[in-house]
């Protein structure tokens, strides 16, 4: 038996007298006899007494739940339960949505997914500033990325005058939105014209229900790990709504470096003094590259109504699944990984894997294609890959030389471990893996050691590009160790796929239909052509290989053509637009057909004319826990001998040139 504390005592018999007091008051009144003591008739109540005893009952509720207040009060301070969070208040406003209030400044940490609607004052999440003004937006944080925090804006302070305006307008927002009365009066006890009154809906899309539909991804919103904390009413009502509060040590962890360089590039990014600003973003794997990107381009959608974004990144794509060289223009928040936001980019390459190391050259053949399709109008995000050492490090080298950026923001650890610092110089001077600096051919053939000493000739060009170099300092923990990251990388890049096929499955909610019961198209084998981009196949094999296989839906200038019906193969890769991809489930010999299951629109499909193979391969979980399946799994087998000659990977000897060509930047 726990020996209650003097001052829990003491606040308890606080809280029973205002409590009796209150209920023997009711009593009273509601046993006294109609007429009095004397017999004499009753004189009619005035209208005022029911305002005065209606106001007497409030102050006296008020004081009964300050004293319980004080008695809960008591055990935190003895450390027998933790303190709850100030200001936080969230509310039940009907079934599957929530009214929460944040006071300025005030901060929530979640994991989950829901909905988010600002209707007093402002929040930010991510970067991105929610108004009331702005339409619901889907909020996704699962526990394989950094969890989202959503804080309130601070506002400026109206006058007293302003103020019975205010919590009438906030009022009337809540009304608009169907929130019950009580959860109406909790919300408004606690209102401040300076804080922020949110509403959260439960959240529910056929891509979320399609990936947590898979059992090894059925927890990805949820917590890795049960934080040992209170469970308080508002963690019910958050929890109600599908997300789970956490430790702000789980959020985004901004260091001083990172705030310093996003200042810098809103100010180039909005004023444009010296042209559009190109910002290209480098740095080890694990060093939240991507995550700066989210940030960077929420921050700049705050003030710019588009924002162009590409990506070099074809191990980790942010808008398509892996494999891919894109320019997307952003026009939405992004609130949530890759996952949650596959969309179809402006201008769209398969590369087919997800490293460049077997053909650099055909890699950045593919950047300089995609990028030629920058306007120059909209500032311009550049991600990268995170292979930076050795033949990566040239590599970056060329591709920074062939895009020119105006901004490098290089992600590093301290004392720049990992890289050197890519100065303007360093670019001039060092020679890449497919390029060379001009300066550094014309001191080895003017016989020039000390290049600092040599001048250009007279008359000569002496412009180079120049670019502003930002280092930013990560400072989350295990920040540029890769392998103390959340989640594999090759989970990720399922989880991408696993996003762009959930758009297969229909808007209503309803059971998830597994991919064999969808009815695909039919492609006749003479109407595209068909390329393995990744290895040679022999023409008699290539079938083999085809068969439930991802694929790239492509569109080559060139007119297919055949007089035959068998397959179409092109002898080389061509360069040339993705519109989406499918999965081959399966190819009809006798028919000449091939069996394609995609997302993509009809419009887009009579476009397509080529099928590109590559080394992006369907996620596991797809075929293995196909519903409704019994006996033997199609395209599953157990008994296979590795040990026969060949039954393993190949892999194909790299075919880096040795020759250099010079740069052609003047």
């Amino acid at each position: 038996m726990v020996e209650w504390p003097h001052t829990a005592r003491a606040a308890l018999k606080r809280a029973a007298a205002a409590g009796g007091a209150r209920s023997g008051q009711g009593g009273a009144g509601r046993g006294a006899a109609p007429g009095g003591g004397g017999g004499s008739p009753v004189m009619p109540a005035r209208r005022s007494r029911p305002r005065r005893a209606s106001a007497r009952a409030l102050a006296r509720a008020s004081r009964a739940e300050a004293a319980w207040r004080d008695f809960a009060a008591s055990f935190t301070r003895i450390g027998m339960v933790p303190p709850a969070e100030p200001g936080l208040v969230a509310v039940e406003a009907a079934e599957g949505t929530a009214v929460l209030l944040l006071e300025p400044r005030q901060a929530l940490t979640f994991t989950g997914k829901c909905r988010l609607r600002c209707l007093y004052g402002a929040v930010r999440l991510l970067g991105f500033a929610v108004a009331s003004h702005h339409p619901g937006l889907p909020v996704f944080s699962p526990a394989t990325h950094c969890a989202l925090s959503l804080e309130a804006l601070p506002g400026a302070r109206p006058p007293a005058a302003a103020l019975r305006q205010l919590r009438a307008a906030a009022r009337a927002a809540m009304r608009s939105h169907r929130v019950r009365r009580p959860a109406r009066v909790k919300v408004m006890a606690r209102f401040s014209p300076d804080c922020a009154v949110v509403l959260l809906e439960h959240l529910d899309t056929p891509v979320t229900r399609f990936l947590l539909s898979h059992p090894s991804l059925s927890r990805s919103f949820e917590p890795q790990k049960k934080e040992e904390c209170n469970f308080t009413p508002e963690h019910a009502v958050l929890a109600s709504v599908g997300i789970v509060k956490c430790s702000p040590d789980h959020g985004l962890q901004v260091s001083e470096s990172m705030c310093l360089a996003l200042e810098e590039l809103i100010q180039a990014c909005c004023e444009e003094d010296e042209g559009v600003p190109v910002v290209l973003v480098c740095g080890p794997k694990n060093t939240g590259k991507s995550t700066f990107n989210r940030y960077l381009i929420n921050l700049l959608l705050n003030r710019l109504p588009v924002v162009e974004y590409m990506e070099c990144d074809i191990g980790q794509a942010e808008f398509t699944p892996p494999g891919c060289i894109s320019l997307s223009s952003i026009t939405e928040p992004i609130l949530g990984p890759p996952f949650t936001h596959q969309q179809m980019p402006g201008k769209m390459v398969y590369y087919g894997q997800t490293s460049c190391e077997q053909d650099t050259e055909r890699y950045l053949d593919v950047v300089k294609y995609v990028f030629s399709y920058y306007k120059k109008e909209v500032p311009l995000v550049i991600n990268t890959m995170g292979w930076v050492k050795g033949e990566g490090l040239l590599l970056l080298i060329d591709i920074i030389r062939l895009l020119s950026p105006s901004h490098i923001v290089q992600m590093d650890m301290c004392d720049w471990k990992v890289m050197p610092p890519l100065t303007s110089e360093h670019i001039h001077f060092s020679a890449g893996l497919h390029t060379k600096g001009k300066q550094q051919s014309k001191c080895k053939q003017l016989g020039v050691g000390n290049m600092e000493s040599w001048k250009y000739p007279e008359g000569e060009d002496v412009s180079a590009p120049q670019h502003k170099l930002l280092y930013v300092h990560p400072e989350f923990p295990r920040a540029g160790v890769p392998g103390e990251v959340r989640v594999h990388s090759s989970i990720l890049r399922d989880m991408s796929i696993l996003g762009y096929l959930g758009h297969l499955q229909s808007p209503d909610i309803g059971a998830v239909l597994p991919l064999h019961s969808l009815v695909p198209y039919q492609v006749p084998f003479n109407a595209v052509a068909l390329r393995v981009v990744h290895t040679d196949v022999a023409p008699s094999n290539i079938m083999y290989a085809v068969n439930a296989s991802w694929v790239g839906l492509c569109c080559i200038p060139e007119e297919v053509r055949c007089q035959t019906e068998g397959p179409v193969l092109l002898t080389q890769t061509p360069i040339c637009d993705c519109l989406g991809f499918g999965i081959v489930r399966g190819v009809d010999m006798e028919k000449k057909l091939y069996h394609i299951l995609t997302p993509v629109p009809p419009a887009n499909l009579r476009l397509v004319n080529c099928l590109l193979l590559g080394n992006i391969a369907i996620p596991s979980c797809v075929l293995v826990g196909q519903q409704g399946i019994e006996g033997e799994i199609p395209y599953v087998t157990s008994d296979y001998n590795y040990s026969i000659m060949g039954s393993g990977k190949l892999r194909k000897k790299k075919q880096h040139l040795k020759r250099r060509f010079e740069c052609d930047y003047p």
